[in-house]
């Protein structure tokens, strides 16, 4: 008798356990609808203001405060030059740290102050790292506002992504497949070369492209270092002044002339190209490395 009582109850939680799993997945389905729908809307408006507005000039000419001759060219050469330098510095310390974190660092406090520490500066907000950048590497270093103290300023804003995301895929590589390379006789250095890298590669370069997709359309940082929305020129190397694209997107939205909204919207799709295509290299990256660690 009491065995049957129990049962019934059982089978009354799992009906219940079930109701409540359905409820929690309609909230999270609404929930992703939600913010589907709200970027489509979004992208949906900028295309229909935008996309008139795109032409060859758009990308050729400069700065203007008449809406016809206004252009991006100073703010897109900006932002690829901040993007490649930025990439050029983060991403070999970013890994490099993950690395002897996960495979040489020992187990002692200090090392768990330093992964606190990273953990901790994923989450400062972006200006904190613009005025670290202003006093440091303008002022201190004295490298004045040009695009190698932005590049230095955005690579310590993505360094803490970059770490951690390259840890967490370094860890999720078996220990089995270590353990296999130093039977064969490997060194630690051929193991993490050989064997963890090429299986991390797909997992790390996700953390990169999460690391320059926020590099790219951060303002604040920006703002601190170059303090710039009206350029004639492009950067003619890393010491040169610049400005980039979020900056003179906002400096067009808050143009009271109705024009520079089309413009906003059109470099707001410039932006978006840029993006994409710098992800779309990263991304095929990823699954070429992933597709040839299961073969």
């Amino acid at each position: 008798m009491i065995n049957n009582e129990k049962l019934k109850n059982d089978i009354s939680n799992v009906g219940y356990r079930h109701f409540i799993g359905k409820i929690f997945l309609s909230l999270f389905i609404i929930s992703t609808l939600i913010g589907i729908i709200g970027l489509i809307i979004l992208l949906i408006r900028v295309g229909i203001e935008g996309i008139p507005w795109l032409s060859t000039d758009l990308i050729n000419n400069y700065p203007s405060r008449k809406p016809d001759e206004a252009g991006l060219k100073a703010a897109l050469f900006g932002s690829i030059w901040l993007m490649g330098l930025t990439g050029l510095f983060s991403i070999p310390i970013g890994i490099g740290a993950a690395i002897y974190l996960e495979e040489y660092a020992p187990k002692n406090k200090l090392t768990s102050l330093i992964e606190i520490n990273i953990s901790n500066l994923a989450g400062v907000p972006s200006i904190i790292y613009g005025l670290l950048g202003l006093s440091v590497f303008v002022y201190a270093i004295a490298l004045g506002r040009s695009v190698l103290a932005g590049s230095l300023t955005m690579s310590l804003l993505i360094l803490p992504i970059v770490i951690l995301a390259s840890r967490e895929s370094i860890r999720a590589v078996p220990g089995t497949y270590r353990d296999a390379a130093y039977a064969l006789g490997a060194s630690q250095w051929d193991v993490v070369r050989k064997v963890v890298l090429p299986a991390a590669t797909p997992g790390i370069l996700t953390g990169i492209i999460l690391g320059m997709s926020r590099a790219v359309g951060e303002t604040a940082p920006v703002i601190a270092i170059s303090a710039l929305v009206y350029l004639r020129f492009v950067p003619d190397g890393p010491l040169s002044r610049f400005t980039v694209l979020p900056i003179q997107i906002y400096n067009w939205v808050a143009r009271p002339q109705e024009d520079f909204r089309g413009l906003a919207a059109a470099g707001i799709i410039v932006l978006l190209t840029l993006l994409l295509s710098m992800n779309s290299i990263a991304i095929f990256l990823r699954n070429k490395y992933q597709r040839e660690s299961e073969e």
